[in-house]
C-alpha cells in the first residue's frame, strides 16, 4: 500500500516525539512491504516565525493532498506570556480543524496493567478502563462570536450548535458504541444550557436507529466526578467542544501520564493524529519527552485511515513490551528505576517490531 502522510512536527517537544513515530513508521513500512511518502509542513509558533501565520496556505495545501496528518504539538511561552499577542500558535490548530473539516476528536483512555501503580487513582477503580471520547471539534464556544465591550471591561464568548453538527457527532458515537460494548453516554448540561437541550433531544431522536445501543444522558459535572470514582463504567462518550476538552484532559490522568495518550481528529475527507500532550517547552531538547503518545497516534492512523490492523496491533504490542521491560521516560518511573531517553524508547520499539 502507498501511504501519503503530511508531517507537522510543530513546536516544543513536537519534533522530538514525531521523529520517533517516523522511525517506527519507516520500520513498519519495511516490514510489511508498504510505500510511504512523507512531506513536512510548518504549523504553530514556528510557522508564525517563518510566515507570520500559524497555519500557512502551503501547509493547508500539503494537508489536503495527503491521506492523513501526523501532528506533534504547538505552543510557545513567548505567546502564552503575552496576553496582547494578536497572532497565537493555537489559532493555527483551530484554523486547521475548521479548514480541513476535522469535526470529531477521538480520544481513547486506556490503562496499562504494568503502570496501574502510576495512576493517582486506586488500582481497583481503574482496572479494565477502556473509554473512547468523541468530542465535537469545530463548533461550540470555541468558534462562536466573541469580543470585548465597554473599554475592554466586558467580554463575551458565544456557544452555538446546529442540529446537523450534533447529528454527525452522535452518528459517529453510536457507530463506535456498536463495535464496542454497546454503551453510549451523552454528556451535556441540559438543565441549564439551551445548546445542551438541543444535544439531548437530537440524540434521543436517533436512539431508534441504533436499538442495540444503550444510551445514558449525564450532566458534565456528574461525569467529571464519576470519571475519577469509577471510569471503567463508561465506554463511548459524546460531548461538545468545551466539555470534551476538559473531560479528556481529566481522563488522561487516569493512565498515569499524558505522555501515553493518543488522539485523532477526523472529518469527511481527512484525519489528523496527535498526542494529547502540549508542546511542553520546559523539556525541549532535553530528550526526556515521552514518545509513546505520538507512536500510539501513528498506530491509530494505520488502523483508522488505512485499515492496517496487523501493523497497528504490532505497534501496540511493541509499546506494551517497552513498558513491561522498563524502557520508560522519566514521567513513568519510580525512584528505583532507570529513566530512558526519548530516542532510546523509540529505538526499543523499533527493534521489537524488527525482531517480531
Amino acid at each position: 500500500m502507498k501511504l501519503k502522510i503530511a508531517v507537522l512536527p510543530g513546536d516544543g517537544i513536537g519534533p522530538e516525539v514525531t521523529n520517533e513515530s517516523i522511525k517506527v513508521l519507516n520500520c513498519i513500512v519495511r516490514k510489511f512491504n508498504h510505500e510511504v511518502e512523507m512531506n513536512e509542513g510548518l504549523v504553530g509558533a514556528i510557522a508564525i516565525d517563518h510566515n507570520n501565520n500559524p497555519y500557512p496556505d502551503e501547509t493547508h495545501k500539503l494537508c489536503l493532498e495527503s491521506d492523513a496528518i501526523l501532528f506533534g504539538a504547538i505552543g510557545d511561552p513567548k505567546y502564552d506570556n503575552d496576553p496582547k499577542a494578536k497572532i497565537r500558535p493555537e489559532q493555527g490548530l483551530l484554523e486547521m480543524r475548521k479548514k480541513l473539516g476535522l469535526y470529531a476528536n477521538l480520544r481513547p483512555t486506556i490503562v496499562f496493567d504494568s503502570l496501574l501503580d502510576m495512576s493517582p487513582i486506586k488500582e481497583e477503580r481503574i482496572t479494565g478502563t477502556d473509554i473512547l471520547f468523541v468530542r465535537e471539534l469545530t463548533g461550540g464556544i470555541y468558534f462562536g462570536e466573541r469580543g470585548r465591550k465597554n473599554n475592554d471591561n466586558y467580554a463575551f464568548d458565544t456557544c452555538q450548535y446546529s442540529r446537523d453538527e450534533i447529528v454527525r457527532i452522535a452518528k459517529m458515537g453510536f457507530e463506535y458504541a456498536q463495535k464496542r460494548s454497546k454503551k453510549l453516554c451523552c454528556v451535556d448540561k441540559a438543565n441549564i444550557l439551551e445548546t445542551s437541550r438541543l444535544w439531548r433531544e437530537t440524540v434521543q431522536a436517533m436512539e431508534k436507529d441504533y436499538p442495540e445501543v444503550t444510551v445514558s444522558y449525564e450532566f458534565v459535572d456528574a461525569v467529571a466526578m464519576r470519571l475519577i470514582q469509577w471510569p471503567s463504567s463508561y465506554d463511548v462518550l459524546i460531548t461538545s467542544n468545551l466539555f470534551g476538552d476538559i473531560l479528556t484532559d481529566e481522563a488522561s490522568v487516569i493512565s498515569g501520564s499524558m505522555g501515553l495518550m493518543p488522539s485523532a481528529s477526523v472529518g469527511s475527507n481527512n484525519a489528523l493524529y496527535e498526542p494529547i500532550h502540549g508542546s511542553y517547552p520546559e523539556a525541549t531538547g532535553k530528550k526526556i519527552a515521552n514518545p509513546i503518545a505520538s507512536i500510539l497516534s501513528l498506530s491509530m492512523m494505520l488502523d483508522y485511515t488505512y485499515n492496517l490492523k496487523d501493523e497497528s496491533n504490532l505497534i501496540n504490542k511493541a509499546v506494551e513490551s517497552s513498558l513491561l521491560n522498563g524502557y520508560k521516560t522519566s514521567d513513568l518511573i519510580s525512584k528505583s528505576e532507570k529513566a530512558y531517553s526519548t530516542d532510546e524508547v523509540g529505538d526499543y520499539i523499533v527493534k521489537f517490531i524488527q525482531d517480531y
